[in-house]
């Protein structure tokens, strides 16, 4: 069976596109989210042209499969072990090495190349941003200082344009200082996805899934065929509570249902361990959207406010799970309102 069957998903793969910036100009209307391939002007460099203030924290880039490495966050909130929450992958060829997502801040984003230069001297020639949030986002920097090409998902600059990218970097200025400081840079894309896209990186293959709004304004997943290897960004959270900020958890619950029952020899969430049983992850995930979604609905529709209907619901299942004191109220209030907001249209 060809590899790419396994992962014919419906509303995510479409047409094989590769995206410049005359093919398509941005739907808004706005300049920063053309859709652009930019040529690189410098060689590439095997180490960034800046030096950042050294990471402590403990990362260990470990290997999953013949081509695919990857660092794993700490489960933790935000301001915790330097910013180190998220994963991150190195995808290692014959020829060169693409990176999937930057991490949370350009001194761990220095310490993963440091990482990957313990295994590889080839080019890091690509960075895949599977979403626009801070703790993917802030070693961006690092990478293009390198001469690596950023690839990132049409609706990043729904983020960028919004105060708060600039809000939550002038707090994480503060709050993660000195790893986040006045010479961390929110970094522009030079190429934007906006369906699915196929490139090869040495002798490996690569598929860009585009996905849309669903955990963020733009979401997308890599597929590393050769070895049957999905990396999920912040669709999967395995084994702790998702984020979901003001993400359209309806379209997000559809998602996880395209990608439910795939024979993947395994799935990189964007937070937490390795995923052996794919389908177990999605299940949880899709479990606890479908939980707290279907009990804040019903106390919209009964004109209940906020805390008398989280009140009324029993969370035990999900409450010795990580990050459930952190995140899962403020969940279920920003589900409240998207549905509350859906009920009067």
């Amino acid at each position: 069976m060809n590899p790419l069957n396994r992962l014919n998903i419906p509303l995510i793969l479409s047409t094989l596109l590769i995206l410049s910036c005359a093919d398509k100009a941005d739907k808004n209307g706005s300049p920063n989210q053309a859709l652009a391939t930019k040529t690189m002007e410098s060689p590439y460099q095997l180490y960034a042209t800046e030096k950042y203030p050294a990471s402590q924290v403990d990362m260990m880039l470990e290997k999953l499969s013949e081509h695919v490495y990857f660092v794993q966050g700490k489960s933790a909130i935000a301001t915790q072990y330097e910013g180190f929450i998220s994963n991150a992958v190195a995808i290692i060829t014959k020829n060169e090495v693409v990176v999937f997502d930057a991490l949370g801040s350009p001194s761990l984003a220095q310490l993963l190349v440091q990482k990957i230069r313990e295994i590889s001297d080839k080019p890091i020639t690509k960075i895949v941003v599977s979403h626009y949030h801070a703790d993917h986002i802030y070693g961006l920097q690092v990478f293009k200082s390198m001469g690596a090409k950023i690839i990132a998902p049409y609706g990043y600059a729904d983020y960028l344009n919004a105060p708060i990218a600039q809000q939550r970097l002038e707090e994480r200025r503060k709050s993660l200082a000195p790893w986040v400081n006045q010479n961390t840079h929110l970094i522009l894309p030079d190429q934007v996805v906006d369906s699915t896209y196929q490139f090869k990186a040495g002798d490996v293959d690569l598929v860009i899934n585009y996905l849309g709004n669903a955990h963020s304004d733009g979401d997308l997943t890599l597929y590393v065929v050769q070895d049957n290897i999905l990396l999920s960004g912040d669709l999967i959270f395995e084994g702790r509570i998702p984020f979901t900020g003001n993400s359209d958890t309806k379209h997000w619950l559809e998602l996880i249902n395209h990608l439910k029952d795939r024979q993947l020899a395994a799935l990189v969430p964007g937070h937490g361990g390795i995923v052996s049983d794919p389908n177990a992850a999605m299940q949880l995930t899709q479990r606890y959207l479908s939980k707290v979604r279907e009990k804040m609905q019903f106390g919209v529709d009964e004109m209940m406010t906020f805390d008398e209907t989280y009140d009324a619901v029993d969370w035990t299942e999900f409450e010795n799970l990580p990050a459930f004191k952190e995140a899962h109220r403020k969940n279920a209030y920003g589900i409240f309102l998207t549905l509350e907001r859906e009920s009067l249209e």
